[in-house]
């Protein structure tokens, strides 16, 4: 996916960010589901680039970092 194809899949999507984020910020990251992919943002730099990953690849990120085998 290119920056303009990633540009506009990420146009009017909801934004989270962790409720884990401290009020200094500057370590976060925001995420939102879009019908085919997630994306992931700099919380400092919303307007910047948008890396968009598959469900899929995403569902197994989160399952590995949540799980006890990630130290």
């Amino acid at each position: 996916m290119n920056n303009a194809e990633s540009s506009t899949v990420a146009t009017g999507l909801l934004w989270f960010k962790s409720s884990y984020s401290g009020a200094e910020g500057g370590q976060c990251v925001e995420v939102a589901a879009a019908p085919a992919v997630v994306c992931v943002r700099d919380s400092k730099a919303v307007a910047g680039p948008t890396l968009t990953i598959s469900r899929e690849a995403w569902a197994g990120f989160v399952g590995l970092v949540s799980s006890e085998r990630c130290v």
